[in-house]
């Protein structure tokens, strides 16, 4: 994980209950983001989540699932780049628009 996340700003970071790790809540907090990653159940030290923010995970991750029904964009036909983020452009304003 450590290396997808070099070179990227961001302000906050929503992931499941698998990202909850003390090195990656760490690089988080020193990047100067927000980590909204619920705490495990066997954590000995309760870690307050942000839930209301975490809603938005759930969006990101139905937009996902509905793009991959579009065959072309799952199975990357494009030779490009900017073909490809071209093809996501066109399935995602199908998406909005049904």
């Amino acid at each position: 994980m450590k290396p997808l996340i070099q070179g990227v700003k961001f302000e906050m970071l929503l992931g499941d209950k698998a990202f909850d790790a003390d090195w990656l809540r760490s690089e988080i907090d020193d990047r100067g983001a927000i980590a909204v990653i619920p705490p495990k159940s066997n954590r000995k030290r309760k870690i307050e989540c942000d839930f209301h923010a975490y809603r938005w995970r759930h969006l990101v991750e139905n937009f996902f699932c509905n793009l991959k029904a579009f065959r072309r964009t799952a199975t990357r036909y494009e030779k490009t780049d900017q073909s490809y983020r071209a093809m996501i452009n066109l399935a995602a304003i199908k998406i909005a628009l049904r």
